[in-house]
């Protein structure tokens, strides 16, 4: 909704857009139907389907489709809006430990490619942006020697 003026918009759409800046309503829609799948595929740690974008979302302009545009996070205040969202921040934490938790398997084994780029994104920006950056953080250093994705990392600055 960034750059969308808020004159277009009345009565309960008005409300809906200041409650939900950023539309993070799409990503719970997303994630709903597909929660206990997602779930139960990083337990075995194996990703089969396909929810990358919206489970484990990048910074804007890193992906290219239809997809990873409309499910990326535009800035910092949206990935810390995401963070603090009562449904969403307490799914990437909780999928982020379940995937921290695997042993004896890599990142590309557990998400294969492209998605372990998307991984390692995704655990950059949210590293940066939270405030509690452990799970995050943890991530970076189990699969990723410690070292956050460049590209996310030029587009913060």
């Amino acid at each position: 909704m960034a750059g969308t003026s808020l004159a277009a918009f009345s009565g309960n759409d008005l409300e809906a857009v200041m409650s939900d800046p950023f539309n993070l309503q799409r990503f719970v829609d997303a994630q709903n139907p597909l929660f206990e799948t997602v779930t139960s595929e990083l337990e075995t740690g194996k990703k089969r389907t396909h929810w990358m974008w919206f489970v484990f979302p990048q910074i804007q302009g890193l992906g290219h489709s239809d997809m990873a545009r409309r499910y990326a996070i535009s800035s910092v205040d949206e990935a810390r809006a995401y963070l603090d969202h009562p449904v969403l921040g307490e799914r990437l934490r909780v999928l982020t430990q379940i995937v921290n938790a695997l042993e004896g398997r890599s990142v590309e084994q557990i998400f294969g490619y492209p998605d372990d780029l998307k991984f390692h994104s995704s655990m950059t920006l949210f590293a940066h942006a939270a405030t509690d950056k452990t799970p995050f953080e943890l991530a970076l250093n189990t699969y990723f020697g410690g070292e956050p994705d460049a590209g996310t990392v030029a587009r913060l600055k």
